[in-house]
């Protein structure tokens, strides 16, 4: 270990507490919110997508509390309603065009808590908002079968129940301790040559990668050098609780994902005379059934071995009927595609349209409509993106310099400091695990067509091109569990939120050297 090795790890040790406060803090803020009456500022989705306020402000402030930028007015609300900020060493004698700029992003909101369920389920011992309350309470044999991992019984002190805690809080709380560390240690060259752009994201949950969408199309067209990423960070949870595996994975790529949406018009009648109409469920269901059919036999999906396969399911719907005792008039419902490497948005339409009980449907005289839903509502902060939702994947290769010095990180801030009794005791590992998320992340809100001339990315920022598309380097490390993501009773071990630390203040450096 270096000495800038040996500080950062010491310190993301001795900031563990405030990255603990910090976690539960943003983890509680919504209990303010949900039960105040609206007409006295109350929000009874505050903390989920589009509704993320109140956690950003506590942010913000809390940000410039501690030392985590330099000046108050590196840290601000952008236009979408993400929270930015930045920092880097205006001492270093390097001008800001030939710096290396390294995305942190993390996104805020957080899926629906189901507060009644956690208390329900758990036994009243554990709160959506406020954690641990009652240790007698708990349900342990529950949350061990809900819970992809756990770490042993005796280690429970180390974990930070509540909804976000897994997904994905503690990621960009990991990002606000790190800032503050590589400003501390700015003098010892933990900053030399970069600008690091951290990001608190809004409404990645309901909108995937919606905050970098909107960087992407408001910030980076006709940007200069120092705005435009060389690699970018997601601090999404890369836990892993399959054998072999465990905390603190490095991930290189994610599957892409798209909503398909099919529309079945009929015609309603009154139940008892059913030959009047022409109903949309019957027919509707016969697609779904056509449809999942296929999947099973994975016909028209593809696999990769690095990806894994694409997938496709029934994944939400509505009915329009006058009544429980009618023929329906429509009947729409969504599939959720997740597209592997070569799998397109367009030939998954197709897919679609092609399938016999869409023909059949419309044979009989149904009106079937397959489109890709467009995302209408507004941030927090009352920006509408509008945009089809097709979220892309990427992968960046393995001999990419991004991952190269993600790897040379780990080794040096993680391995030296994660014992053999360590890692019987959690779910940390010393060795480096390259891998991939099962899940989406903000990541797909980056790639933009490769010809695309708005965002100047010039030869030097090594951005990937993938088919059609180009994005920055991007790879993720995070505190948190994918299997124990969205779950009652989501919880993170601290010890992953501090090594997490250590790793994003030690990157900018190692990069810098790295990618020369």
């Amino acid at each position: 270990m270096s000495n800038l090795d040996k500080r950062i790890a010491e310190l993301a040790e001795k900031y563990r507490p405030l990255g603990v406060e910090m976690l539960k803090e943003v983890v509680r803020i919504p209990a303010d919110y949900v039960n105040k009456p609206v007409d006295q500022g109350g929000d009874p989705l505050c903390g989920t997508s589009n509704h993320e306020g109140p956690r950003i402000e506590y942010l913000r402030k809390k940000i410039v509390e501690i030392g985590a930028v330099r000046k108050p007015e590196d840290v601000w609300v952008d236009g979408f309603g993400n929270l930015v900020w930045v920092v880097e060493d205006p001492n270093d004698g390097i001008p800001a065009e030939q710096k290396k700029v390294i995305y942190l992003d993390g996104h805020c909101d957080t899926v629906h808590p189901l507060r009644a369920q956690w208390h329900e389920k758990i036994g009243g011992g554990v709160d959506t908002y406020d954690g641990l309350t009652n240790p007698e309470k708990v349900n342990k044999e529950f949350l061990k079968s809900q819970l992809g991992y756990l770490p042993p019984e005796d280690q429970w002190e180390n974990l930070l129940f509540g909804r976000g805690s897994a997904d994905q809080l503690g990621g960009v709380v990991a990002e606000a301790i790190a800032t503050k560390i590589l400003l501390e240690l700015a003098p010892e060259g933990a900053l030399k040559g970069s600008i690091v752009r951290a990001y608190a994201t809004a409404c990645e949950e309901d909108n995937d990668g919606a905050g970098p969408l909107y960087i992407v199309r408001e910030v980076l067209p006709g940007a200069k050098p120092e705005l435009i990423p060389d690699v970018v960070i997601l601090t999404e949870g890369t836990g892993d609780s399959r054998p072999g595996c465990g905390a603190l994975g490095l991930y290189r790529g994610q599957r892409g994902r798209m909503q398909i949406q099919v529309t079945v018009t009929g015609r309603s009648c009154h139940g008892s005379m059913p030959w009047e109409g022409l109903n949309p469920l019957e027919f509707g269901s016969a697609i779904i059934k056509e449809a999942a059919e296929k999947y099973e036999k994975r016909e028209g999906f593809l696999d990769n071995k690095f990806l894994g396969h694409g997938t496709r399911t029934a994944s939400w719907a509505k009915l329009d009927t006058p009544s429980d005792c009618a023929v329906p008039d429509k009947f729409t419902f969504r599939f959720d595609r997740r597209l592997t490497i070569g799998e397109t948005p367009e030939q998954s339409i197709k897919d679609i349209e092609s399938l016999e009980s869409v023909k059949v449907a419309r044979e009989k005289g149904f009106k079937v409509e397959v489109t890709v839903p467009i995302y209408e509502q507004a941030s927090w902060n009352g920006y509408k993106l509008n945009n089809p939702q097709i979220y892309l994947g990427w992968v960046t290769p393995e001999d990419h310099p991004a991952i190269q010095s993600a790897v040379k990180t780990y080794e040096s801030v993680i391995t030296p400091n994660v014992t053999e009794e360590l890692e019987q005791k959690s779910g940390l590992r010393r060795r480096a695990r390259l891998e991939r998320w099962i899940f989406s992340t903000d990541g797909v809100g980056f790639p933009v067509p490769k010809d695309d001339k708005k965002v100047p990315v010039g030869e030097a920022k090594k951005w990937v091109v993938s088919g059609e598309y180009k994005h920055p380097a991007m790879f993720g490390i995070g505190p948190g569990f994918e299997q124990n993501t969205h779950k009652i009773g989501e919880c993170v071990d601290t010890r992953e939120l501090q090594h997490a630390i250590a790793f994003l203040a030690r990157f900018p450096s190692v990069f810098v050297e790295t990618a020369k």
